[in-house]
């Protein structure tokens, strides 16, 4: 039996759940492509990373609570050539107490069938709805922006990383309108991830808890 007390193994264990934590790709349950429509033809749209910006006005005391990750945009190379198999994903956020505080982010989801708890923080920016993900090095880290929301049914969320992009879908329950869902499409649209690059999230299997040894503190 494996000793996840051990600092090597929770070292390792650590290293994976972040590599998949931010690719938004866990495995063990087969994911499922978003609904088929016909594919609509590309239009050059797309901005550059720089240019992204969050949405206007945001409430940033709103945006906490629970969510459910719906769907996923993302041009992962793990998620296309390992299968789409993907885990029921909660995440609850606990907006800042002061300005130059962190949104606090924790992540419920499975590895291996195991509950798992990934705790991290958002670190607030200049812009309003701007969040900064430090890694180990600065060429790691991770940009967060809040692209839409309504804060009772849905969050749209984009991650950028060394120039790459992953969009998120989060919903206060585990379905939102299709309005909503066509207006994630269109946008994830904009960013060149097409449908054949969406896959949506299991609606069932939620962890809701996580004892002390399966729970990552990395901030």
């Amino acid at each position: 039996m494996v000793d996840l007390r051990s600092g090597t193994m929770r070292l390792y264990v650590f290293a994976l759940l972040l590599f998949l934590l931010v690719l938004g790709v866990f495995e063990s349950v087969e994911g499922r492509r978003t609904r088929f429509k016909p594919k609509p033809k590309e239009k050059k749209t797309e901005k550059s990373v720089e240019e992204i910006t969050p949405a206007k006005d945001i409430n940033i005391n709103q945006i906490g609570g629970k969510w459910y990750l719906l769907t996923v945009a993302s041009r992962c190379q793990h998620l296309l050539e390992k299968g789409f198999k993907v885990e029921s994903t909660i995440i609850n956020l606990t907006p800042p107490v002061s300005p130059r505080s962190p949104l606090k982010v924790s992540t419920f989801t499975k590895l291996n069938y195991q509950c798992w708890e990934i705790k991290q923080n958002y670190e607030t920016t200049n812009s309003t709805g701007r969040f900064l993900l430090k890694g180990n090095m600065p060429v790691m880290n991770v940009e967060i922006l809040i692209i839409d929301t309504d804060y009772s049914s849905y969050a749209i969320l984009l991650y950028k990383r060394m120039k790459k992009i992953t969009m998120k879908l989060y919903g206060r329950s585990t379905q939102v309108p299709e309005a909503i869902q066509d207006k994630y499409e269109e946008l994830a649209r904009k960013h060149n991830l097409g449908l054949d690059l969406n896959f949506q999230f299991p609606d069932y299997g939620f962890c809701e808890s996580a004892d002390k040894e399966h729970t990552l503190v990395m901030t």
